[in-house]
């Protein structure tokens, strides 16, 4: 049935129509398993929480985040056999070297993994795996109908789009975040499909869930031009704390990563730490969204004191303020603990906490201090978050449309746009990248919207390598070595030794005078002409590093080897710049 379904749609439809049907479809499934992503989450927690008192510390959060990491781990060893972790780094690895591969399992196996995670208090967020999934399933739907790459490529955009737009129900946040960080083209033949797929997310989240924005907000005070120091001085502040973000996510990140080989050492550390910070500050069970909302929508000093509910802060507000900076401060920590330990979640959600926490304690002691101008703490908590995650991402766009949608807070759009701007300002004199594209960029894998560059990193060694090479011995005679010559089409010949090391090459141009003397043939051997190689090129270098070196040597071919100066093959000039000049044609065609 499906089979004839595609052979029917090939025949009818055209490659605009068919993207345009599967961005539909796109939508709805990623509507789909966004709705029940939160339905496991909030089950597992109503599970565990009922009945936690609020004077009390709950001691079970010394237990039930470890349990759910331990179980969360044995599910992605056992079942999916696969690394599912960092799901918007995965999705943009796979755009830039997987011609926008995904396997079939991340359409449903982030789901169950981060619901584990979350629901038992990992203090990450849902939405990275949400997009794994959405992007997951556009992935599948192309490769399933036979589309081509850049439609594939496109595709996996409306899974992002979608999941973030049916998420959050903010269908303009999941265009531009597909656009400023998988960084897709905006295009007609990218920019319909898109909002197809964002919007359809939307509808179907709205019959699922009402009409009701994510977060209660009620505009207190009307923006004024004499907050603006104060505006720009958080977004100075943003900038910094998102700085803070990616330097000590990455350290905690790093710290974990060696010891891969000790996976019970990691549960162990990682779940002590995730434990205990947790039964010190509860606000960082889970996504967090609950203390957010504490500052969206009190307004005394005994409303915002609920944000200690639980905690040994419980009873003491003359605290509060040191509380906010120290969960600000260590809900970094817990989230790189909660992954580094085995668990699944992402980013996005900790980078929105940790700016409603830095937004409302900047106001709050601009307000005690009392400088002449009030900054409303709730407007600060939203200002906050819109500000962390745009420095943390490099987005500021979704950082502005992301806030505005899921408060209905349009009405601060100005001030949205000031701390944005100034916060990715100020965290890219640091980092010039975001927190999902680091890991790419340092290895040169990094798709961007610059073309020729991101027609280079598109570009594989597979594509352009000639593997089957004519090789000589160092000691075979220059009368054995003009046989070879004469039946080869390469100007170049490689010299290996016995373990296929490479020596040199034979330059034809070079031995040409010595050709037509057979007096000479038994006189030299092979190591007496050749000649050293110009450079060589790796198996694993990026293509523009490989273009580069052609730039600079001027070479019609250089040879490729591995680490341990193995020959692997051969990449002539011509070869790689007629492949450059048809995918440049194939990426800039709508």
């Amino acid at each position: 049935m499906i089979r004839k379904l595609i052979v029917w749609t090939n025949r009818n439809l055209t490659d605009k129509q068919m993207t345009c049907i599967l961005a539909f479809i796109i939508g709805i499934l990623a509507a789909v398993a966004a709705y029940l992503l939160h339905a496991l989450i909030h089950l597992i927690q109503r599970l565990i929480t009922h009945g936690a008192f609020v004077e009390q510390v709950n001691w079970l959060y010394l237990v039930v985040p470890v349990v759910g990491i331990y179980l969360t781990s044995l599910f992605i060893k056992y079942v999916v056999r696969d690394n599912i972790s960092h799901g918007i780094t995965r999705v943009l690895y796979a755009i830039s070297t997987k011609n926008s591969l995904i396997r079939v399992h991340n359409t449903w196996t982030s789901l169950v993994a981060s619901a584990i995670t979350i629901g038992c208090g990992g203090s990450v967020g849902a939405e990275a795996p949400i997009v794994l999934t959405g992007s997951a399933i556009g992935s599948n739907l192309g490769r399933l109908f036979k589309l081509n790459r850049r439609t594939v490529m496109v595709l996996v955009g409306c899974g992002a789009a979608a999941a973030i737009a049916g998420i959050f129900q903010a269908p303009i946040a999941g265009l531009v975040f597909t656009l400023e960080v998988l960084m897709i083209d905006l295009t007609m033949g990218s920019l319909v499909p898109i909002l197809i797929a964002s919007i359809t997310a939307h509808i179907f989240s709205y019959l699922f869930n009402g009409s009701s924005a994510l977060f209660s907000f009620q505009l207190d005070s009307a923006w004024s031009v004499d907050r603006v120091p104060g505006t720009i001085l958080l977004g100075v502040f943003c900038g910094l704390m998102s700085l803070y973000f990616i330097r000590m996510m990455t350290f905690c990140e790093d710290k974990f990563a060696q010891m891969k080989k000790r996976p019970y050492n990691k549960l162990f550390i990682g779940g002590l730490v995730l434990s205990s910070l947790i039964f010190l500050f509860p606000s960082l069970y889970g996504e967090g969204y609950n203390s957010i909302s504490i500052f969206m929508e009190g307004k005394t000093e005994a409303d915002w004191s609920q944000v200690m509910n639980g905690s040994l802060f419980y009873g003491h507000p003359e605290l509060l303020l040191v509380y906010i900076a120290l969960v600000m401060l260590t809900k970094i920590i817990a989230t790189s603990s909660t992954n580094g330990a085995g668990g699944c979640g992402g980013t996005f959600a900790p980078s929105l906490f940790v700016g409603s926490f830095a937004g409302f304690l900047f106001a709050r002691l601009w307000n005690q201090e009392q400088f002449g101008v009030y900054l409303p703490e709730k407007n600060f908590t939203l200002l906050g978050m819109a500000g962390v995650m745009s420095g943390v991402m490099h987005a500021p766009l979704t950082g502005i449309f992301l806030i505005a949608e899921i408060t209905g807070g349009y009405a601060l759009f100005v001030p949205l746009i000031i701390v944005s701007v100034v916060s990715v300002m100020v965290i890219s004199i640091f980092e010039p990248h975001g927190i999902y594209a680091m890991r790419l960029a340092r290895q040169g894998r990094l798709l961007t919207h610059h073309t020729d560059r991101s027609v280079l990193t598109l570009m594989s060694m597979d594509s352009v390598i000639e593997k089957e090479v004519t090789c000589v011995p160092p000691d075979m005679t220059m009368g054995r070595l003009i046989n070879v010559l004469s039946s080869s089409s390469n100007m170049l010949i490689p010299v290996v030794d016995d373990d296929k090391r490479l020596l040199g090459m034979i330059d034809i141009n070079k031995i040409r005078h010595l050709v037509f003397r057979p007096e000479l043939y038994h006189r030299f051997h092979v190591n007496q002409l050749m000649s050293p190689v110009p450079t060589i090129l790796f198996d694993n270098e990026p293509m523009d590093e490989v273009m580069t070196k052609f730039d600079k040597t001027n070479a019609e071919i250089l040879p490729v080897v591995d680490i341990n100066n193995r020959l692997k093959g051969y990449i002539t000039k011509n070869r790689l710049y007629r492949t450059y000049r048809q995918m440049v044609a194939d990426f800039s065609a709508e």
